[in-house]
Formats: C-alpha cells, sequence, structure tokens
C-alpha cells in the first residue's frame, strides 16, 4: 500500500510551509504566529490557499502577514555527463 503523500509528491506536491502572523482579537497591537504544513503544488499553492480562506471565514484573528517556503521532495535525477574514460590496473 502507497501512502497518499508518496503519490502527491509523484504527482507534483512539494512541501510547503507557511508562517502565518495574525493579530489577536483581544489585543489587535499583538501578532502571533502559527505554523501551518502540508503537501500543496506551487506557484498556485491551493491547498494553503483554501486553508487562508477558512481561516478568514471563521476564525476571528485577523490576518497579518503569510511567509511560504516550498521545497519538492521528489525531484528528476541529476545526471553529469562524463567525456572520458579512466582505466585502472
Amino acid at each position: 500500500m502507497v501512502s497518499q503523500d508518496f503519490t502527491r509528491q509523484l504527482a507534483g506536491y512539494g512541501l510547503t510551509t507557511a508562517t502565518i502572523l495574525y493579530r489577536l482579537p483581544d489585543h489587535p497591537s499583538f501578532l502571533q504566529s502559527y505554523i501551518w504544513q502540508e503537501y500543496d503544488l506551487a506557484p498556485r499553492f491551493p491547498e494553503l490557499r483554501a486553508f487562508l480562506e477558512f481561516w478568514r471565514r471563521e476564525l476571528e484573528g485577523p490576518l497579518h502577514s503569510v511567509t511560504v517556503a516550498h521545497s519538492r521532495l521528489i525531484r528528476p535525477a541529476e545526471i553529469v555527463s562524463v567525456n572520458g574514460v579512466l582505466t585502472l590496473h
């Protein structure tokens, strides 16, 4: 049985980490941070956009800023061309 995360990585998803700064509802001058991490497709980030839309719709803390880091964990192998052969006896 193949994990769903592995299948998503083969489909082009990469690990996305977002640092979300938001204002506290009772103390708007204070910022709180929240770390979100999920497999997502760059550059459109549909999973992150859906989460942020949920945040705006359901949670009271207004967003201040979102910083995103993304890395594809499975990528094509790097191939290096060699222009010669060395024989050792």
